[in-house]
């Protein structure tokens, strides 16, 4: 598990935020090409950069929702979306969801199915630069939509998982992925090892930066450990200027 499930998005940075008052989404139902209804939240506003954010093991819930209003904050949006159409039927998901059985039979083409759904949904809504963010499990995701063909302009992963035994995951796919990649990785994070991490970095073959943050654990990224507000608001600032960057290369 990443986040528990009274996490609280960290705030935008103040010179990032052109919404004042907070921006309001609504819950949405997509269909995958295999003709899977799954759910997802969007987001709206006005720019031209939207984000796909994947979420950790427990799928669609309210951290990632209010994760999608903080990027319509800063006049981007976005799309949270839900893993488990296929075997849980629709969400959100509760605190006392079951979620381990459903991520067992997840494979990386069904989530990059329902990625490229939601990319097609943000480009309709008028999206024409459009990243994918994810955490934990959802961070190896959005790593790995680097490799797929959905017209992205970059991913972007908080402590992506980097090896998953008796699946072809992130590392395997690094020398794969054709889009810049911006990793953000937990000092402190018992699971992702520094040799991991420079391992992937060595992988790339594409425009990358790796940072990790010396001594923060697995899922620093949360308003309520305010001992690492520091790191939180650094992340902040190195996902939207890689949007930015994305989108001016255009």
């Amino acid at each position: 598990m990443c986040f528990p499930f009274d996490a609280v998005p960290p705030a935008i940075p103040a010179g990032h935020r052109v919404i004042a008052g907070g921006a309001a989404g609504e819950a949405l139902t997509l269909t995958s090409a295999d003709g899977t209804e799954f759910s997802a939240y969007l987001a709206r506003a006005e720019g031209s950069v939207g984000v796909v954010v994947l979420p950790d093991v427990r799928g669609l819930f309210r951290f990632y929702e209010e994760l999608a209003e903080r990027f319509a904050d800063a006049g981007h949006s976005a799309i949270a979306l839900d893993y488990f159409g296929r075997t849980a039927g629709l969400g959100p998901r509760g605190e006392d969801f079951d979620y381990p059985p459903h991520v067992q039979q997840t494979t990386p083409d069904t989530v990059a199915a329902d990625v490229h759904a939601t990319v097609e949904c943000l480009k309709r809504a008028g999206a024409t630069t459009i990243v994918t963010v994810g955490f934990c499990f959802g961070g190896a995701q959005s790593f790995m939509q680097g490799a797929r063909d959905h017209g992205l302009a970059g991913v972007v992963g908080f402590y992506g998982s980097l090896v998953r035994e008796g699946q072809r995951w992130t590392l395997d796919r690094a020398p794969d992925i054709t889009v810049p990649v911006l990793g953000l990785f937990a000092g402190d994070d018992k699971n992702i090892t520094a040799e991991m991490v420079a391992e992937f970095g060595t992988r790339l073959r594409v425009p990358h930066e790796i940072h990790t943050y010396p001594g923060a654990p697995h899922s620093f990224f949360d308003r309520r450990q305010e001992q690492y507000a520091s790191e939180s608001e650094d992340a902040w600032n190195r996902v939207l200027d890689f949007m930015s960057k994305r989108q001016a290369e255009g």
